[in-house]
């Protein structure tokens, strides 16, 4: 499910702009020019202004004053409307542009001029640093007279001028083929191997017959060689590939590369110490997202940032945030937590789901027969808790955690012990925008099932893990699972709005019957009360058939329960029959990787990549590593390691969607505070970070006027402006961040 509506707000105030409904010509443009007076000869007509904003001519330009102080990109604008788009047709979109004084964002959309302002496309340069001309094709998704270009210029703290000439929108160009460069054909983990685990990579050729490999060490040596295994057409590119496995080579070293065809891959090593330090960056990614918190650069070089939303201005703050109008007639202090992805809002359904994954992963080091738990100890993070006793991951979950609380509904209250599903901008913002200059009005919204049931779980599952070290915080956990647990029950059916999604994502979901599932699994294992035992045992997802193609997610999160059931020592009646689920749900798993040329435990219908498809190729190996802790067959060790290879490197795009782990990475994950790409005194997003990755539905305008028609694994651009194939979300680094500590225990 797609954790936002796929229409963004643009704008909300038009000057001088009639709005006229006229009848869609039928006709596709044939090299026609859309736009009326672009060089700005004579006039500046029928380009209008927001209010705000003076314009007039110089030079042959239009040049605008822009004021500084507004909240969002289209509180200043210039647009033209009334253009006409025409649904299937290419434009050819350009202009020439740039900012007095240089660096200010410019966001320029192709959208509709009235209400619900639908965006086509949208564009966000750096005016005069990342160049004054400006051209790029897209299809017009719909048929419309009320089409608008818009350029967009507010949300800067300081004024600025602004000027452009040269505006066209031609359509009937031809649509503009991307091609995104792939490199070698010769598709490796770019990161490492295990020396004692499985090594494979992917060749993609012309040829049916196979053909001579050969490993090179750092040096050139020739280390190893076999043959290639033809493969066919892999469905979820379309290439013709082979499979390379050089599995019996068990030495360590850095720098080796595969030769296959003429091609020579990118290097690698064979050796666990990448993935002991991935097992910490991909911890470490949580501490960036702190809402609440200044960051300290000492602990994270380059990342040092101010506190984001702690009612300092130009904040108005979480610390007494109202309810969205008519939901509720008091403020909480919602201060603190993580922020969800890469804008500025904080949701109980995917911060749930988060934290048990988080705590999960240190649960599993306490338990399984490879765990190493000092490995995520106190001092393991480098964080302001480092050297308080606790383990730091836990001091870190323990950050959300507080935050979760905060979203209960106070006693007294109509529904009092529900949680609010999530709080956030009141209006979408801009690229980029860090957390403390975040001027929009933040809200509380309705509470819903989903999302008091997720804080039952993670808080239930937290109070176990914090015991030893704060039975106070444990005890307080375990009292507001249990709350949340009793209005759940007597509120089962209050689900979060498919529509509520200005500002922040709605992560609707209307089936919470595994939630309720997940709830009570953490409950028993907790308490080991038969309330709920019986409540486990007698719900229809106890025995269903969970562990479906696409990997469990925030809106599929019975895998969380019967994963923890497996797992966790406790006396629940029909155990056996539980672990057995997962090792079978692995075996299905197994059969899909070894079925797959690019050795993924991933197929979805139809090769049809779900939104953050990356961490459900990673939940599928989850599942397929639990077993290995269940039954300690090596199959299962193996393809857990076999699995992480896509992620790395050994996939269609040769890319790996981890940010600083492999030669060619993801590091333009759509973000408002690791957004170097728009601001170059910015960072791109810290080691460690996952991108979504392929998304076959691609619901953002950049994506769809680059990747229209693209199959499966190819439905992916390394680009800020792609928020649905490369976002990062705290979810998506939790299936990470679990997934490269069972890695690392492996070496």
């Amino acid at each position: 499910m797609n954790r936002r509506r796929t229409a963004l707000l643009t704008l909300t105030a038009l000057l001088g702009a009639a709005l006229v409904a006229s009848p869609v010509s039928p006709a596709a443009a044939d090299e026609v020019e859309q736009l009326k007076n672009g060089t700005f000869d004579t006039t500046t007509a029928p380009w209008w202004t927001t209010s705000n904003v003076t314009a007039g001519l110089s030079d042959g330009q239009l040049c605008a004053d822009i004021p500084g102080g507004t909240a969002n990109r289209w509180d200043a604008a210039v647009g033209q409307n009334d253009v006409t788009l025409v649904k299937g047709e290419s434009y050819k979109f350009s202009f020439t542009a740039k900012g007095s004084p240089e660096g200010h964002v410019l966001r320029a959309i192709v959208g509709l001029q009235v209400a619900p302002y639908d965006t086509y496309f949208e564009v966000s340069p750096q005016l005069s640093v990342s160049g004054n001309s400006y051209s790029y094709t897209f299809t017009s998704p719909v048929d419309t007279a009320q089409g608008q270009v818009g350029f967009q210029l507010g949300g800067s703290a300081d004024p600025f001028r602004f000027c452009m000439d040269d505006a066209s929108l031609l359509g009937g160009v031809p649509p503009e083929v991307y091609e995104p460069d792939t490199g070698p054909r010769v598709r490796v983990n770019q990161v490492a191997y295990l020396p004692a685990g499985p090594k494979n990579a992917t060749l993609v050729t012309d040829a049916t017959a196979k053909l001579p490999w050969q490993l090179k060490n750092a040096s050139g040596a020739v280390v190893a060689h076999g043959s290639t295994v033809p493969r066919g057409v892999d469905a979820s590119s379309g290439q013709n590939v082979h499979s390379i496995d050089f599995g019996a080579y068990r030495k360590k070293g850095t720098g080796f590369t595969l030769v296959a065809d003429g091609e020579t891959s990118r290097p690698f090593d064979i050796g666990a110490s990448a993935y002991e330090q991935l097992r910490l960056d991909a911890a470490k990614y949580y501490y960036t997202q702190r809402s609440g918190i200044a960051i300290r650069d000492d602990l994270r070089p380059g990342y040092g940032r101010a506190a984001g939303h702690v009612n300092v201005a130009p904040n108005q703050g979480d610390k007494d945030v109202p309810c969205q109008p008519g939901v509720c007639d008091y403020t909480l202090d919602v201060a603190g937590g993580w922020y969800d992805a890469g804008d500025h809002g904080k949701y109980v359904v995917n911060g749930g789901i988060s934290t048990w994954e988080v705590l999960s992963t240190y649960e599993r080091e306490l338990l399984a027969r490879t765990g190493e738990p000092g490995k995520l100890g106190d001092g393991s993070l480098a964080i302001p808790e480092s050297g308080n006793k606790v383990p730091d991951i836990l001091d870190e979950a323990r950050w959300e955690l507080e935050f979760l609380l905060k979203m209960q509904v106070p006693d007294g209250q109509p529904l009092a012990g529900m949680a609010h599903h999530k709080i956030h901008d009141e209006q979408w913002t801009g690229l980029p925008l860090m957390p403390s200059e975040d001027p929009q009005k933040r809200e509380l919204h309705p509470a819903s099932t989903a999302a008091t049931l997720n804080l039952a779980a993670s808080a239930a599952q937290a109070a176990r893990l914090y015991k030893p070290y704060d039975k106070a915080f444990a005890a307080k956990a375990l009292a507001a699972a249990r709350k949340a647990w009793t209005a759940a029950l007597a509120h089962p059916d209050l689900y979060a709005s498919e529509s509520d999604g200005t500002g922040g994502g709605t992560y609707a979901d209307n089936n919470v019957t595994d939630e309720f599932y997940w709830a009570a699994a953490e409950l028993y294992l907790t308490t080991g009360e038969k309330a709920f035992q019986d409540y486990v045992l007698a719900s229809p997802v106890h025995t269903a058939d969970i562990f479906v193609p696409v990997g469990y997610d925030w809106a599929r999160t019975a895998a969380a329960a019967r994963l923890d059931l497996a797992t966790v020592p406790s006396k629940l009646p029909g155990r056996d029959k539980v672990r057995q689920s997962v090792v079978k749900g692995a075996d299905r798993y197994l059969a899909t990787l070894k079925a797959h040329p690019y050795g993924m435990p991933y197929a979805p219908e139809g090769n049809l990549y779900d939104w953050g498809s990356n961490h459900q190729i990673l939940h599928n190996g989850i599942v397929i590593a639990t077993a290995y802790d269940i039954t300690g067959a090596s199959k299962y060790r193996d393809g857990a390691l076999q699995g992480i290879d896509y992620i790395f490197g050994r996939n269609a795009l040769n890319i790996s969607y981890v940010t600083g782990y492999g030669e060619v990475n993801s590091h333009n994950q759509h973000a408002r505070w690791y957004a170097h790409q728009l601001d170059p005194s910015q960072p791109n997003p810290p080691k460690g970070t996952l991108a979504g990755g392929p998304n076959s539905s691609i619901q953002d305008p950049y994506a769809q006027s680059k990747l229209q028609g693209c199959v499966g694994q190819f439905c992916y651009i390394d680009d800020i402006q792609s928020w649905s194939t490369n976002e990062h979300t705290i979810n998506w680094n939790s299936a990470l961040t679990r997934m490269a500590s069972f890695v690392a225990d492996q070496g």
